[in-house]
């Protein structure tokens, strides 16, 4: 219960903004993630109404703790759909993701970073010579 009271702020006193708990935000706050996914919207300009805060060890370089800002679902507005440019441009930045820098193919899947090449060039026996 001692971790519930610490993250316990409904007036904002301490953090400055209503914080609540994992798992204890009111009805009607929503994070990006969820106005994205469930309603199709975006928060749009609004500030953030709450947030959630939650000890997580993945966030040791800010003393364990992890944040979510909430955001008011009435007034988020519609995602922007994407423009026929920007399907262009991310288009050809995946493209260039799936192409091997040795045999200039397009290997139809991301090459991976560490690797540099695609897996048929990788085990070839003169990758050596092409990764030169």
């Amino acid at each position: 219960m001692t971790r519930m009271k610490k993250f316990y702020d409904p007036e904002g006193e301490k953090y400055g903004i209503p914080t609540f708990p994992w798992a204890l935000a009111p009805s009607g706050l929503l994070t990006r993630t969820q106005l994205r996914e469930g309603w199709g919207l975006q928060p749009g300009t609004q500030p953030p109404a709450a947030q959630i805060m939650w000890r997580s060890y993945k966030a040791r370089h800010n003393g364990f703790v992890r944040v979510a800002y909430l955001y008011r679902r009435e007034l988020a507005t519609p995602i922007r759909p994407m423009t026929e440019g920007m399907w262009r441009a991310h288009a050809a930045m995946m493209r260039a993701r799936r192409t091997c820098p040795a045999c200039r193919q397009d290997v139809g899947y991301v090459i991976r970073p560490s690797v540099g090449m695609c897996e048929t060039c990788d085990l070839s026996p003169h990758a050596a010579a092409l990764a030169a």
